[in-house]
């Protein structure tokens, strides 16, 4: 079985995760390509995917959320993402497992919610969603109307029973927006199928392979997939720790010594946190300076397909500033390029202000 070294990883990954090259590719095609874009703040897929596309425009994405051909959906890890509308309705069935559990256990709401009916809750949220999206202070006032609970918790058990996406005008760019749900099936006019996790993990194995089990199980929130790997056709490879890696048998790697231009990430890039062994793209210890306590992400630099720091835009008035904090000393060529990607990226993030700025910090 071939050994597959770390920075081979690292480049396949980046090949697979579109950041050896801008890709000539639509949004849409992009976040099918891409297994999804992680989204709980409104904004970071949109930089996600100006990393990655050429010639990338806000309204594209706009658009298709606005023509619901893509949603925003609580998917992976308990996390929302953005997502086809194909893909959320093939992956929310197999991640459900993750909403039943959070209902029993959540230290917010398990308690109040210990004696109801789930289903019957959950379809009365239905009835209510079907007159058209609601919010879901508003959503869990009208059940309570029903259940002696306070609203929260019922709207809190509608988003673990049912698919809920979250509607625009929240997510749309330049635009403000209270989150207002609707059933995925409802919205998109299509059936959940049932659950098929094989079909999972290669839609992972596209997208960030070659990978371990306990990898596709950290990006997906739920355990048991070693089984359902064990019975699929798959390439096998081992990584430098001896790890048994899988990938799809039609899928190659990259030489390990192509180029890896430097790149700025965004905030909440899921190429920092869809594996269990992050390694391939950050070291344990930077992964710590750019993930905060509370789990937020910071947009990162990558400097030869590696983090190396990361990045803020601060916009005040008429005046954008983007400043690059860089964890180790640049030669003077990637410097330069970082430096021209980063004044592309806060004209491009704040078209609308007068002046634009890059600082670069001395390393920390």
């Amino acid at each position: 079985m071939e050994t597959l070294t770390r920075r081979a990883l690292n480049r396949a990954t980046l090949e697979r995760q579109l950041l050896l090259g801008r890709a000539e590719m639509s949004a849409f095609d992009a976040v099918e390509h891409l297994a999804g874009l992680q989204a709980q703040a409104p904004f970071p897929p949109y930089f996600g995917l100006w990393s990655r596309l050429a010639g990338f425009r806000p309204s594209e994405l706009a658009e298709l959320l606005e023509s619901r051909r893509v949603v925003r959906i609580a998917l992976m890890r308990g996390t929302v993402h953005l997502v086809t509308a194909a893909d959320a309705l093939a992956w929310r069935p197999v991640l459900q497992g993750i909403y039943d559990r959070d209902l029993k256990q959540n230290t917010l709401h398990a308690s109040a919610l210990a004696g109801l009916d789930h289903e019957l809750v959950a379809e009365a949220a239905r009835k209510l969603l079907l007159g058209g999206p609601m919010p879901g202070t508003k959503l869990g006032a009208e059940l309570a109307r029903t259940w002696d609970v306070p609203p929260s918790s019922l709207t809190h058990l509608a988003r673990g029973r049912l698919p809920l996406v979250q509607t625009p005008p929240r997510a749309i760019w330049g635009k403000a927006g209270q989150t207002t749900y609707a059933c995925l099936d409802e919205w998109v006019g299509a059936p959940l199928p049932p659950p098929s996790p094989a079909s999972l993990i290669s839609r992972y194995l596209r997208a960030f392979g070659p990978a371990t089990v306990a990898d596709v199980q950290t990006w997906a929130g739920i355990t048991r997939l070693g089984e359902v790997a064990s019975s699929m056709d798959l390439r096998r490879y081992r990584d430098p720790d001896g790890r048994e890696l899988l990938d799809l048998p039609e899928l190659t790697v990259p030489d390990e010594d192509v180029p890896a231009p430097p790149r700025l990430l965004g905030p909440f890039d899921q190429m920092i946190l869809s594996y269990a062994d992050r390694t391939r793209i950050i070291s344990d210890a930077d992964r710590k300076r750019v993930i905060s306590q509370n789990g937020l992400v910071k947009g990162t630099l990558l400097v030869g397909g590696r983090v190396c720091g990361f990045w803020e835009i601060k916009a005040a008035k008429k005046a954008a500033v983007i400043e690059l904090s860089p964890f180790e000393k640049l030669t003077k060529r990637d410097t330069a390029a970082l430096e021209k990607s980063a004044g592309e990226l806060v004209q491009w993030a704040e078209a609308a202000a007068e002046t634009h700025e890059v600082r670069i910090h001395p390393p920390a």
